[in-house]
Formats: structure tokens, sequence, C-alpha cells
């Protein structure tokens, strides 16, 4: 497992809010809900940003997987 920049995304004005949102729920709320808000920060940033979908799961550590 990698380290995730999460906590330090949440703080930064060029990730949309509702994606830093996902990733406050992620990093401060209940470890069983940690991969769903993960997941949902990983579509807003696929879909608001120039990202590719495996940089955007790396900087979160997820599995590789879909953004869709």
């Amino acid at each position: 497992m990698g380290l995730s920049i999460a906590p330090l995304l949440i703080h930064d004005e060029a990730v949309p809010a509702e994606a830093r949102a996902a990733l406050k729920v992620a990093t401060s709320g209940p470890v069983e809900r940690r991969a769903e808000a993960l997941e949902s920060a990983a579509r807003v940033l696929y879909r608001e940003t120039d990202l590719e979908c495996g940089e955007i799961r790396e900087l979160v550590v997820l599995p590789a997987g879909s953004c869709a």
C-alpha cells in the first residue's frame, strides 16, 4: 500500500470542493465508509481535472479500476 496524499488534497484550493468534501469524509469518517468516499472523490477528480484515472487512483491509494 502506498502513501495517500488525500489529507493534503483536502486543503488544496485547486481541488474541486466536491472532491475535497469526499476526501474529508474518507479521512475523518468511519473506516467502513472510507473506500466509498475515496471512490467518490476519484470520480469527481476524474470528471473535473485533466488527470488520468490511474494517476488519481494512485493519489488516493485505490487499487486499479474505473473512475467513471
